[in-house]
């Protein structure tokens, strides 16, 4: 694992008519819609009907080698740790206040037991900068960025219960009903759960109702029978199974994974004014990402310590989850994780000539800035569709999952 990194850019390229080129041995990242998946039992699966929509991997496959896109000054100039660390500090400060220490106490304390336990918080971030970047201000996203938050953390307490994943450790840390009971855990996470739609309708501020009530409902769908629980259902259903090809996993991680880091992104659009084609994007762009976090939480699973990773190594080999590694192999696992790297590395590169300037100049007009790079921006050519992600440095290191990015976009 040491010698696989991310470079500077991970790109995606969306082509409608790239969709056959897919390499038969990565089938990926394809855009899927959130379709739920009907069972015949318990223990088959009926085959998922996916519909034909572009690929956003189809890059991976392509031969040519595009020259380099020169670095911007501009874009080196900008400190990715110090943002996150502001960013993530003003988060837990929201969340420290909005989940405050009051009767009942037990369930109180199980909700900040679990909720101020740490993490890069890269959801609620995310979801700033797209608020940012659609010329939003900060304090009309943060109620949905709590939100967020709130949700991610309930799924973490319900997936460590003992009829889920049975885990002992999250953060470095005993788990939640380690600490407070199987009882307790449930009916936190249940609380969090319902606290964060509350708190997107009650703590919003200075955004129209109509932009509320969207977010509200894009989140639900994100989380609910179509979104996050339909990935978590399909993966328990899986266990086990010898015959399930890389869609069907792929089925389980754009809803399980992918789907509240998409949510995520939405909402910070959706309440900071942005039009549907900004909102679109954005959403590709983020469930590219999401796909991304979890090809590599499932090699390190299975390379890693659990002193190493803070929770529970090796647990989804143990319940015989359907993973990349597993359908894949290591090796085969690292070699598509090289792919991604080498997309990184040639990115750029072919800018097309149908390049809107219309909506750059409106993107100036609207925002005071000479296209300048805001912590979360989309660089918008057509076509293709090209998604990038700036990090601090030159080098992600895939071992470090859950290393938050920044998505770069200029009109």
């Amino acid at each position: 694992m040491a010698s696989l990194n991310l470079g500077y850019w991970v790109q995606s390229y969306s082509m409608s008519n790239q969709v056959s080129s897919i390499s038969k041995s990565f089938p990926l990242l394809r855009s899927l819609p959130f379709n739920p998946l009907t069972t015949q039992s318990s223990s088959t699966l009926k085959k998922v009907n996916f519909t034909s929509l572009p690929s956003i991997t189809s890059v991976l496959t392509k031969e040519d080698i595009v020259k380099e896109e020169e670095q911007d000054p501009q874009k080196s100039s900008f400190d990715f740790n110090s943002y996150m660390l502001q960013k993530a500090s003003a988060v837990n400060q929201a969340l420290e206040s909005a989940v405050s220490l009051r009767d009942p106490v037990k369930i109180h304390e199980a909700m900040r037991y679990s909720l101020l336990a740490g993490g890069k918080r890269v959801r609620p971030v995310l979801c700033l900068a797209a608020c940012a970047l659609v010329g939003g201000r900060e304090s009309m996203a943060m109620p949905a960025a709590c939100a967020v938050e709130m949700i991610h953390t309930m799924s973490l307490i319900h997936d460590d219960l003992p009829c889920m994943d049975n885990d002992d450790l999250r953060r470095g840390k005993p788990t939640n009903h380690k600490v407070f009971g199987e009882d307790i855990a449930v009916l936190a996470g249940d609380a969090l759960l319902a606290f964060a739609f509350e708190h997107i309708a009650v703590s919003t501020v200075g955004v129209p109702p109509s932009r509320i009530v969207r977010a509200v409902g894009e989140l639900a769908k994100a989380i609910g029978g179509e979104g996050l629980v339909a990935g978590q259902v399909v993966d328990i259903i899986s266990e086990g199974l010898t015959d399930v090809g890389l869609d069907h996993l792929e089925f389980i991680h754009v809803h399980k994974t992918a789907a509240l880091l998409e949510a995520a992104v939405v909402l910070g659009a959706i309440v900071g004014g942005g039009c549907d084609e900004e909102v679109e994007k954005l959403r590709k762009f983020a469930r590219c990402i999401g796909l991304l976090f979890q090809v590599v939480d499932d090699i390190l699973d299975v390379t890693k310590s659990s002193k190493e990773l803070g929770k529970t190594a090796g647990k989804d080999l143990v319940a015989d989850k359907v993973t990349y590694p597993k359908l894949m192999g290591i090796q085969k696992s690292k070699e598509f994780a090289e792919k991604l790297k080498m997309l990184v590395q040639n990115s750029g590169k072919e800018k097309s000539r149908t390049h809107n300037r219309n909506s750059k100049r409106k993107r100036r007009n609207r925002t005071g800035s000479k296209a300048c790079i805001k912590p979360l921006s989309l660089r918008l050519y057509s076509p293709p569709l090209i998604f990038s992600v700036q990090t601090s440095s030159k080098q992600i290191n895939l071992e470090d999952t859950m290393k938050p990015m920044t998505i770069c976009v200029l009109h």
